[in-house]
């Protein structure tokens, strides 16, 4: 072997036994949908500046989820029940007395000029009151001695982050450092400026940070800071003895910001899983033998080459789930299916360098095969690394920008595609690369699968289709499918579920009884198929629904009571949209920023005429497929989102393939008319096409099948994406792209020349678009 390929599999040997340590020894986080977790009930009371109403409930909502998202709980569901109660769900919360002492905490942090010691039996010790007279309180510092403190001169929404670390240098333990607003920069300098015109130990040159009415730290202006100059940059640190645990709870209170309404936790209780193990089971099932089609399918199609790839695949799957394990991400069924989907989409790469290797061999019949496999991987790392780089822009802005459900997928979609990258061009290629020095593989055709050229590329070869003669033809039936969905949702409506739209929580206890699954199928069968149903406490039923009126209550009730007996109503609320709309607004934000940065990498590495198309047609399929579920009536929820996401991602990947095979036959051919150069490289991707498409479709379409309803929207979802943008990618990116170039006046890309190739010989003389295939 040579000394790469040995480095190669040492790697690959050391990141696989790593991960399967990780596999056997740590246990994951579960979701509630897989496990349950912890419920709470917080009731919002009114404050001196803000009552406890709908918009204000609200807005505390938001904070608590951001305070969620910092204690690293991923996935929670958080609903306003009424007009002044929250419901907070937790998966897998290890500490829920812990969880609960931070959500609850008002954090009302502000920044306060020490006036000086304050007077033994002072009458202003009262902080309410000094409020409304518009002087400070006077608190207790860390030593225990009351301070005079002046009129708050800047509060915790002026801190922009805030973040927890050791200092060693200083010697300060634990700290808590700062970083401001560029107007709260300015006040934080007035006021260390206007305390450092004060004597150094005197008490008026401290600043005091108070936090919820009690003096956290009061760190003295250093000497060397002048008066009325102050600090001249926008942080700060708070010390204070704390521990690693009492930093970061305390960064992370800073962080999520003040509540605008002080809470009390009134009812605390444990919730079983939202799916039953019967629905757990089935969708296991349907995973694996969704995968085992997959691998199974490669193989055919590309023998011994294709076998060992499906071996990258599995250690694909193993190194996945290690990574999302190790990096404590919680992880829920559609986020298992998601990542089951992954190991589908993963084969992409594998299959990019296969068909690039085919064409070698085709091209170069005396090369060995070895050498052509080589020259596979180098072709194919364009294509590979810009379908992965745009994909990783989005999973980085979604996980930066987003919250919830959008942030935990922006998580598992970078490990994905981090892993996927490592499976096919480390632990495949040196699989493949041992394989490719045996005799035996590369004398004996029908083996290795990389000397044959395919029934695909076989067929294209001889029929030759000019499927890009009129590209505003497939523009109008991309048009025309467009209307028909838009149609769709005009005239049906958008469904939207429980975590759009609110609806309303009920709690049962039943005399006998009732398995989750027994009592969902009982609702299913009266007619109520969008319930989320739960165990709550000892025994007693969960289900939240969307719109429902008391004739569907008192139906819906006796659905349960035959199967559970006598069935008494314990609680009834009418609960907001888990997903609100600030966590709507934020996810669409950072999907257009995500869209946008994409839009500026494809310009720079392609054209822009290529960007804007794969934009059209990563819109195209947006619209189609929410058209699509608003005829099927089905309903678009949070699962639909994750289906949604994975779809836009899929949709660039494949646009990225055939434009990048568009740029490098353009540059061989630049007086070649681009129409011809766009037919050739189409009909040269799309075995790719083909081929990655049926093996994301075959574990698909097993999980709708198998995986029960659970599951059926989700996988329905991404049949139609992927079938729609499969054909967007061709038939809509291509043709957009090229009625933009011939508006454009930019020249053809520039050719690069081939390594050890001089102009002149036959090569060069040769049809620069022949990919050499033959029948």
């Amino acid at each position: 072997m040579t000394r790469a390929t040995t480095v190669r599999a040492v790697l690959a040997a050391a990141v696989l036994l790593v991960s399967v340590l990780i596999t056997l020894t740590m246990s994951p986080r579960l979701g509630l949908d897989l496990q349950g977790g912890t419920r709470l009930v917080l009731q919002a009371k009114d404050s001196d500046t803000a009552k406890a109403d709908r918009e204000s409930t609200d807005r505390t909502l938001e904070v608590l989820r951001q305070r969620i998202d910092s204690l690293g709980v991923t996935e929670p569901t958080l609903t306003r029940s009424g007009e002044d109660r929250i419901i907070v769900e937790l998966p897998d919360v290890q500490d829920p007395r812990k969880a609960a002492e931070v959500i609850g905490r008002t954090a009302q942090l502000s920044f306060h000029a020490i006036q000086g010691p304050a007077a033994q039996n002072d009458e202003r010790a009262d902080a309410k009151a000094d409020a409304e007279a518009g002087n400070g309180p006077t608190l207790p510092d860390e030593q225990g001695r009351s301070l005079d403190l002046g009129p708050a001169r800047l509060s915790g929404a002026g801190v922009k982050d805030a973040t927890a670390a050791f200092d060693a240098q200083q010697g300060a333990g634990w700290t808590v450092s700062l970083d401001f607003h560029k107007k709260a920069g300015r006040d934080w300098t007035r006021l260390t400026g206007e305390a450092a015109c004060h004597p150094v130990q005197d008490d008026r040159r401290r600043v005091a940070i108070v936090l919820d009415q009690q003096i956290i730290s009061s760190p003295e202006v250093s000497p060397s800071v002048g008066c009325n100059v102050g600090l001249p940059s926008g942080s700060t640190q708070i010390t204070g003895s704390f521990s690693a645990d009492e930093a970061r709870e305390l960064a992370l209170l800073i962080k999520g910001g003040a509540l605008p309404l002080p809470v009390e936790i009134v009812e605390q209780r444990t919730v079983g899983p939202t799916l039953g193990a019967a629905a757990i089971d089935a969708s296991a099932r349907a995973a694996l033998i969704g995968a085992a089609a997959t691998a199974l399918f490669i193989t055919i199609v590309y023998r011994l080459f294709g076998a060992l790839a499906a071996v990258a695949l599995a250690a694909y799957g193993v190194i996945s789930y290690a990574a999302l394990v190790a990096l404590g991400v919680t992880l829920t069924l559609p986020g298992l299916a998601g990542f089951v989907l992954a190991i589908g989409m993963a084969v992409d790469a594998n299959v990019l360098v296969f068909e690039r290797a085919r064409e070698e061999h085709a091209q170069h019949p005396g090369r060995s095969l070895r050498s052509s496999l080589t020259a596979g991987f180098r072709n194919a790392w364009s294509a590979v690394a810009d379908s992965n780089v745009t994909t990783l822009i989005a999973a980085g802005l979604l996980f930066f920008l987003g919250s919830g459900p959008v942030k935990g997928f922006g998580v598992t979609l970078a490990i994905g595609v981090l892993a996927s990258m490592f499976s096919a061009l480390v632990i495949a290629r040196a699989l493949t690369d041992i394989a490719a020095r045996s005799r035996f593989v590369s004398d004996y055709r029908g083996i290795n699968g990389i000397a044959a050229p395919g029934r695909v590329r076989t067929w294209l070869t001889r029929r030759d289709p000019q499927l890009m003669r009129s590209p505003r033809r497939w523009l109008l039936i991309s048009t025309a499918l467009i209307a028909v969905a838009v149609l769709g949702i005009v005239v049906r409506g958008v469904n939207l579920g429980v975590e759009f739209t609110g609806g309303r929580l009920v709690e049962y206890s039943t005399s006998r009884p009732v398995d989750v699954e027994r009592a969902r199928t009982a609702l299913a069968d009266a007619g109520f198929d969008d319930v989320e149903v739960t165990t709550a406490g000892e025994g007693d039923l969960s289900v939240r629904t969307g719109k429902l009126d008391n004739d569907g209550e008192h139906a819906l009730r006796a659905a349960l009571a035959e199967e559970g007996g006598e069935t008494t109503k314990v609680r009834d609320e009418l609960i907001g949209p888990s997903l609100g709309d600030e966590l709507r607004r934020n996810a669409l934000i950072a999907l257009g920023i995500a869209v946008l940065v994409q839009l500026a990498y494809l310009a720079i590495r392609f054209r822009w005429t290529f960007a804007v198309a794969s934009v059209v047609a990563l819109v195209h399929d947006v619209i189609i497929l929410v058209g699509a579920f608003a005829w099927l009536g089905r309903t678009v929820d949070g699962i639909f989102l994750a289906a949604l996401l994975t779809v836009i991602g899929y949709s660039v990947n494949d646009s990225v393939v055939v434009f990048d095979r568009v740029r490098e036959l353009w540059a061989k051919a630049r007086r070649v008319p681009l129409a011809t150069v766009a037919n050739r490289a189409v009909l040269q991707t799309v075995p790719r096409t083909v081929n990655t498409g049926m093996g994301a479709l075959f574990i698909l379409t097993a999980l709708a099948v198998l995986g029960g309803d659970s599951l059926a929207d989700f996988a329905l979802a991404l049949l139609i994406g992927i079938c729609v943008g499969t054909y967007s990618s061709v038939l809509t990116a291509v043709p957009a792209a090229l009625l933009l170039e011939r508006s454009s006046k930019a020249p053809p890309p520039a050719r690069k020349r081939a390594p050890g190739r001089r102009s002149g010989t036959k090569a060069a003389r040769r049809d620069p678009l022949d990919n050499g295939a033959r029948v």
